[in-house]
């Protein structure tokens, strides 16, 4: 009972920081380490893709009425990420990530950089692209975050905030609406390919589900009340965090 206690106030608080700025895996794939420890990891993955998809799409339904998302950017985002998530997935099974594992601090550390010495970024949402080309860059962004979603995974809802805002001049607020949109189709993507191969735990996914879509109810009424600079805020300590905890698996845990 303590264990499904725990892996319900996990999933509750991966569901409220995933539904502001993402990161939730961050705070519960770990815990589901800690309790399952002879499990095989692909199952608990594929478990924590299903508890992830219901809070996620919770987050997308919550922002869709209260903010205006950009369905001319999430909609071929979406696409092209749910297309290449299948093929990251594949591909994983053919070339070991390890290299990611190293470049991904360095990675994540530059856009922490980026974001923390340019104090205007995000606080304006100043869309630059419309048409043709909004779809085009919408389409590599989605592409590109949805191979790697299907191939490592890691920090892709914080990677999808700072490129929405980066690339599309949308403040952090609006980012992280059209992020929501874009993770659940990186989601049930992966979910799929997870449910095919027969990696899930559908009684303890189903309950953390539940607890994920109470955490985004809140983290969305949060990051709406407060703003793009809340947003921001706890955008810089999800990405601080992800930089220790996966330098410290590349360089550390590794050796």
């Amino acid at each position: 009972m303590t264990d499904f206690i725990l892996l319900g106030c996990t999933a509750f608080l991966a569901g409220l920081v995933d539904a502001v700025v993402g990161g939730g895996g961050l705070v519960q794939i770990p815990m589901m380490f800690y309790i399952f420890p002879t499990a095989v990891p692909a199952t608990l993955l594929g478990t924590s893709k299903l508890a992830g998809i219901f809070g996620t799409a919770a987050a997308a339904l919550n922002y869709a009425r209260r903010v205006r998302i950009a369905w001319s950017t999430a909609a071929p985002a979406a696409l092209a990420a749910f297309v290449l998530a299948f093929a990251g997935a594949y591909t994983v099974t053919k070339i070991p990530p390890d290299f990611i594992r190293t470049l991904l601090p360095v990675v994540l550390l530059a856009v922490a950089i980026y974001t923390f010495w340019k104090k205007d970024f995000g606080s304006i949402h100043a869309p630059l692209y419309s048409g043709r080309a909004e779809m085009v860059v919408a389409v590599g962004i989605g592409g590109c975050i949805g191979f790697y979603d299907g191939f490592f995974g890691p920090g892709t809802g914080s990677f999808l905030v700072f490129l929405f805002v980066r690339f599309f001049g949308f403040d952090f607020l609006a980012a992280s609406a059209v992020a929501k949109v874009v993770n659940v189709a990186c989601n049930f993507s992966a979910l799929m390919w997870f449910g095919y191969s027969g990696h899930l735990f559908w009684q303890i996914g189903l309950l953390m589900a539940l607890c994920q879509i109470g955490g985004s109810l809140v983290g969305t009424r949060l990051a709406i009340k407060y703003g793009s600079a809340f947003v921001r805020r706890l955008f810089l300590v999800i990405v601080s965090t992800l930089i220790a905890r996966t330098g410290y698996d590349a360089f550390i845990k590794g050796q």
